[in-house]
């Protein structure tokens, strides 16, 4: 069986419990002394760090929201001085601004540990060559998958995205045999070699690491046989540290969490009580050894259930099972975070159009695309078409600047977009990501 940190991954369930009490303690003492809004939200809740002994009281603190950071936007949730922060990245925001994570030198070479194990529990190996197709930037999939690998001693192909056709003349050209991006990404590429008369026999692919986005099993049941490897299910969250808090083992159900970092929750998403084991509810996180940002209790909005029964692969820590939806009203499109509100926010600057909308996506290709359909103001509907066209041009611009990837824009006729009494359903999604 092959472990990167054999002693983490397999450590009884009492050492693994004492070492996140400590870790636990240390953390909630630090974010209590550095981090303002945090000290703030502790007294409120009648909770000092001498009330946090070990992960038993962890139900004591309070939870973090998305909204807690963009309220303390850019870095007021961060525990070191800025000066010690090496790396910042970032991920959308509901209202246009990102949620701003800070990485400390240390932090980078946790991150880099976390993602180089879950490669490992994949079967990737320093003989292997990785063909890192997620985003390099302020979104954290290609150099988080990019520095896991390189701590492996793999040789890493830093492509990033699109350019289709570049892709796969490298794929083949390089003789890569470990692929990194979006699971609709990889079903795109397998599209693409097809068209371009390539098989997958052309190919020496044997491993895929795939995320950022909601994917079925027979999502990947169709990866594999197109693709010729073996698909494993990354997961992380740029709140969190990024890709690599836990990761698909050879058995390809449940994921590993990487339990001596994080401490995972599972908690009913109306009243935040925890759940126990085997339940589905709201996966919610604790970060006990990041220095810039160590989240307390962050919850997530991703649904799954969790077990701490220890696998068949040998590995003790907790694990999740698949995400399978969200408790909020977020989409991923193409690996993106996008909310409603901000296509409200951008509606409500404009005086030619109601913030009456609604959202289609769908997947067309193996790749998402999105239609936003606005109600015009009633006073433009007889205007002459160029009028129109030309709104909504700058409307796609507007929305495009603000989600950070494309979407059709369409204008309707006033009144023609159903009203609700309750919350408003904004969002028609016809993927069928998941399994019923």
């Amino acid at each position: 069986m092959l472990y990167w940190n054999e002693k983490m991954e397999t450590m009884d369930k009492e050492s693994l419990k004492k070492l996140q009490s400590e870790r636990l303690r240390e953390t909630v003492k630090r974010v209590y002394e550095n981090v303002p809004y945090y000290a703030e939200k502790m007294k409120k809740a009648g909770v000092t760090p001498s009330d946090i002994q070990s992960v038993d009281d962890l139900s004591k603190l309070p939870f973090t929201y998305k909204s807690d950071l963009r309220d303390n936007y850019p870095f007021g949730t961060f525990a070191t001085p800025l000066q010690d922060v090496v790396r910042v990245h970032a991920s959308s925001g509901t209202t246009g601004k990102p949620t701003v994570v800070g990485y400390t030198k240390n932090d980078i070479e946790t991150w880099t540990e976390c993602v180089a194990r879950c490669l490992v529990c994949a079967g990737v190996t320093k003989d292997d060559i990785v063909h890192v197709a997620y985003g390099y930037g302020l979104f954290t999939g290609g150099l988080g998958l990019h520095y896991g690998a390189e701590r492996i001693g793999a040789t890493v192909i830093p492509v990033s995205g699109g350019n289709t056709s570049r892709q796969i003349q490298l794929l083949k050209d390089f003789g890569a045999t470990v692929l990194c991006c979006t699971p609709s990404y990889a079903l795109h590429i397998a599209d693409e070699m097809r068209n371009a008369g390539i098989t997958k026999d052309d190919l020496k692919l044997r491993v895929g690491v795939f995320g950022a986005e909601p994917w079925s099993e027979e999502m990947r049941t169709q990866i594999e046989n197109r693709l010729g490897l073996k698909a494993y299910d990354i997961y992380g969250l740029s709140e969190i540290m990024g890709p690599g808090v836990s990761m698909n083992c050879h058995c390809q159900d449940w994921l590993h969490i990487v339990s001596d970092h994080f401490i995972a929750e599972i908690i009913d998403p109306e009243t935040e009580e925890v759940l126990p084991d085997g339940t589905k509810g709201e996966l919610v996180f604790t970060c006990i050894t990041k220095e810039t940002l160590p989240l307390i209790r962050y919850r997530t909005r991703d649904l799954s259930v969790l077990t701490h029964e220890p696998c068949a692969c040998g590995r003790t820590g907790a694990r999740m099972k698949k995400v399978t939806g969200r408790s909020d009203d977020m989409i991923i499109i193409r690996g993106v975070n996008v909310f409603p509100s901000q296509i409200e926010s951008v509606l409500l600057k404009y005086s030619e159009v109601e913030p009456h909308y609604m959202i289609y996506v769908d997947r067309v290709n193996n790749l998402d695309v999105m239609e936003v359909q606005i109600e015009m103001n009633p006073s433009l509907f007889s205007d002459q078409v160029k009028k129109l066209e030309a709104i909504e041009r700058k409307l796609r611009y507007e929305i495009e600047s603000t989600l950070g990837i494309s979407a059709k824009i369409k204008l309707v006729e006033p009144n023609t977009i159903q009203r609700s009494e309750g919350k408003a359903k904004r969002v028609i999604d016809k993927r069928k990501i998941f399994n019923s």
